[in-house]
C-alpha cells in the first residue's frame, strides 16, 4: 500500500481507526501522534577463544515504542470506556490502532502504521488554565507490541 515518490508527504494529512472500524467524526480526530516506532535490540556476545578482538552482534527482541496521541477534549467517553475495559481485566480490550496518511488531496492512503495487540496505559486530561484561551487538550498513550507498515 505504500506509494513511492521523490517528494515527502506532508505530515498533516492522516486518518486513526482507534479499532472501532472508523476513521471519521471527532473521536477518531487527533491533532498530534507521536513516537510511531521500534526498535531490534542486539545481545552482544563474544567467545573465550575468538580469534578476532571483537564482540558479535546477535539479534536479540523486538521492542515497541509508546505512541502518544493529543486531541481537544470532545465530551466523548469513548477512551474512558476502553481504558476502563483494560483495568478491569477484560481480556477482549486489546485493539489494533490503525494510522493512515493520506496525499496532499485526500484521494488515496500513501503508507498504513497497524498497532497490534494497542492498549491505552496513560490518559490525561488538561492542564485547564481559567485565564487561559488555549484548547483543553486530552493525551492518551498506547502500548502496542508490534508495529506493522504496509
Amino acid at each position: 500500500m505504500a506509494v513511492f515518490r521523490d517528494r515527502p508527504y506532508v505530515q498533516f494529512n492522516f486518518l486513526v481507526d482507534l479499532g472501532t472500524g472508523t476513521t471519521e467524526g471527532p473521536d477518531a480526530g487527533f491533532q498530534e501522534i507521536s513516537n510511531v516506532g521500534m526498535e531490534v535490540t542486539v545481545a552482544e556476545y563474544r567467545n573465550g577463544n575468538e580469534k578476532e578482538n571483537s564482540v558479535r552482534k546477535i539479534t536479540g527482541l523486538n521492542k515497541a515504542t509508546d505512541v502518544t496521541m493529543k486531541r481537544g477534549v470532545i465530551g466523548s467517553l469513548s477512551l474512558y470506556k476502553w481504558l476502563d475495559q483494560l483495568r478491569n481485566g477484560d481480556a477482549n480490550a486489546l485493539r489494533t490502532v490503525t494510522i493512515q496518511l493520506q496525499n496532499e488531496d485526500h484521494t488515496a492512503v500513501v503508507q498504513t502504521w497497524k498497532l497490534l495487540r494497542a492498549r491505552i496505559i496513560k490518559h490525561v486530561s488538561g492542564p485547564f488554565n481559567a485565564k487561559g484561551t488555549d484548547v483543553a487538550i486530552e493525551e492518551l498513550t498506547i502500548a502496542y507490541e508490534r508495529l506493522e507498515m504496509e
